[in-house]
């Protein structure tokens, strides 16, 4: 699926959309993740990855 037709489809803006596929955020609203997870079928676990902070 194209980030156009799921931001369209979850009610998200593309550029949201896009920044979350690229790691840009560090956080993300249950909601948000929910409406995903719901238009694709797909387990939290199936789209996030914990990456420890280079700090």
């Amino acid at each position: 699926m194209q980030l156009k037709e799921l931001s369209q489809r979850i009610g998200i803006s593309m550029t949201n959309l896009s920044l979350l596929k690229n790691g840009k955020v560090k956080a993300i609203r249950f909601s948000t993740l929910e409406a995903i997870c719901e238009e694709l079928n797909c387990q939290p676990g199936d789209i996030l990855v914990y990456e420890r902070d280079s700090e």
